[in-house]
């Protein structure tokens, strides 16, 4: 919903042209649990006017079944919409509302304080400038407060707001206030947060959201939307390090061609030297084209199409840039990954990589560590589990032109797609390339095996038409993309047991018609009789026996 004006009343276009150009600002609401933030987000809606009668007939309604505040208007059910939220009295999901000032537009999300749901809070936050951490003045900073600063440096978002809530449950003490901000900044000299400012309120009450509050004299700073007014955010983008990720080649006719996209960071103007990535082919731009005409330049976020003075190979993933400003060009780098799904994420094991408008195939080839997110902790581990974050080598199939993070958002940030079920299982800020070494590590079994996407193990056959089902068996796993190979027995016993193991550690299923079953089944190894069975009956029961993926 827009900024209420007489305007609108008068001349829609006039107001409509006026709210397209008011600045965007997109920021976030995180905390503890029930520190209030889905209070405080329906405070300033309901201060600012930006809700409807029928919200608000609806809000009062609700309130009496599901409010906290004892039949009194419950604010926080303007954000809480999912069913379970309000039966909870909790945050689950990423709540977005939007709503602007005569000065500026807002994107509000409203993030969970849960530690279960800290996937949902890293979604919620990726695209924000300002992040608001409500704290209870009762209890000061907890463990998810902690968290959230972390994640919240870890997103690389510049500007922090640190909301003092509840003040009224502390007498409004100025005592109080003092302390929780010398605890705060005592933990957040460990983060790179650039930006941080603290502020006293109470959501419930109003205090200091949108009117100044007489309750804390104290206190002599701007109100909450004050300071959201006018918070300086339009230098916080990368205009030195120009990146045009290409998602779409135009070609409407015989006549024109031209690059769709947006300007990930930088500037581009007509004329400006160009190298695409990775083919690094080099060209200038002609013109700068768009709905409304030809720009004189180009910068982030705008969506344009760039035509180019030379015909030259330019599709979908490639990226273009400066050549006197040039990003890592390299099939293995280092980032901090956010896992986001139940199964967990295994070196070795291969995903797709969405960075930017380009997929690549890839795998993560170590864990340099798991972040304890509340002591900001290192600990070695061997996968991450839900909602964990670790500092990840990745190596991919192809080189990738990237930032790290800090640099370029848009250029410095992917999302891991299960290969699968084509489901987004993690979301990773690049740090650099891999340090400490160059790039080379020894190839595994076990990158080998998940590249394949098989266990890598030995099949005994048995039964009367072993020899002949185990080249069956091995045409038919070859041809669904499982490599595997037979190993004939013909008497040389332990030999046979070197041998396979050696066909296992080069990734690959190891089938043995055996003569007689003296060595059996084992670690590694299955034992699988073929009498009066075919090939697909086979491999459904290797399927079944988790060696096939």
């Amino acid at each position: 919903m827009s900024h209420q004006s007489d305007l609108i009343g008068t001349d829609i276009h006039a107001y409509l042209a006026q709210h397209e150009r008011k600045e965007l600002l997109r920021l976030l609401t995180c905390g503890s649990v029930d520190d209030g933030k889905s209070t405080l987000i329906g405070r300033l809606l309901h201060d600012s006017q930006m809700i409807y009668e029928d919200q608000l007939s609806a809000v009062r309604r609700d309130s009496v079944k599901s409010g906290t505040t004892g039949g009194e208007l419950d604010l926080a059910l303007l954000v809480d919409g999912l069913q379970a939220e309000r039966e909870q009295g909790i945050t689950i999901d990423v709540a977005y509302r939007y709503f602007s000032t005569t000065q500026r537009k807002f994107i509000i999300a409203d993030t969970p304080g849960h530690e279960q749901y800290t996937r949902n809070m890293a979604t919620g936050a990726s695209t924000c400038d300002l992040a608001i951490i409500l704290i209870d003045a009762r209890y000061g900073v907890q463990v998810q407060t902690r968290r959230h600063s972390y994640i919240v440096s870890l997103l690389g978002i510049r500007h922090v707001l640190v909301a003092i809530n509840k003040m009224d449950l502390v007498d409004h003490s100025e005592a109080v206030f003092d302390r929780i901000r010398a605890d705060y900044l005592a933990f957040a000299d460990k983060l790179e947060l650039h930006d941080v400012r603290f502020i006293p309120i109470s959501a419930l009450n109003g205090d200091n959201v949108v009117h100044r509050s007489a309750a804390m004299p104290w206190y002599g700073g701007p109100s909450l939307i004050e300071l959201l007014n006018t918070l300086e955010i339009a230098q916080d983008r990368n205009f030195d390090d120009p990146r045009f990720p290409v998602q779409y080649v135009n070609r409407p006719h015989l006549d024109f061609r031209g690059y769709s996209g947006t300007v990930a960071a930088g500037v581009f103007r007509p004329g400006d030297p160009v190298l695409v990535l990775p083919a690094k082919t080099r060209s200038r731009i002609q013109s700068i084209v768009t709905y409304d005409g030809e720009l004189e330049a180009a910068f982030p976020p705008q969506a344009v199409t760039l035509t180019l003075e030379d015909e030259i190979d330019v599709s979908r993933g490639d990226l273009l840039v400066h050549p006197d400003r040039l990003p890592y060009l390299d099939s293995r780098f280092e980032a901090h990954v956010v896992w986001m799904t139940e199964a967990p994420l295994i070196p070795g094991k291969q995903y797709l990589l969405k960075h930017a408008t380009r997929t690549l195939s890839g795998s993560v080839a170590a864990i340099r560590h798991r972040i304890d997110v509340n002591t900001l902790e290192r600990h070695p581990a061997g996968q991450l589990n839900l909602n964990e974050i670790g500092l990840c080598e990745l190596a991919l199939s192809a080189p990738l032109a990237f930032d790290p993070y800090a640099r370029c958002k848009g250029t410095g940030a992917f999302i891991v797609i299960d290969r699968l079920t084509n489901v987004t299982v993690g979301a990773g800020m690049i740090a650099g390339p891999v340090q400490g070494e160059t790039g080379f590590r020894k190839v595994t079994a076990e990158e080998r095996a998940a590249r394949f996407g098989q266990k890598a193990v030995t099949v005994w056959l048995t039964g009367p038409q072993r020899h002949e089902m185990a080249y069956r068996l091995e045409r038919a796993l070859f041809d669904i993309g499982h490599p595997a190979t037979v190993l004939e027995d013909e008497g040389f016993g332990a030999e046979l047991i070197r041998a396979a193991q050696l066909v296992n550690h080069a990734g690959l299923i190891c089938l043995c018609p055996l003569m007689h079953a003296d060595f059996g089944a084992g670690e590694g190894r299955l034992m699988l009789s073929v009498e009066g069975r075919d090939v697909a009956d086979l491999i459904e029961d290797l399927r079944r026996q988790g060696v096939l993926s």
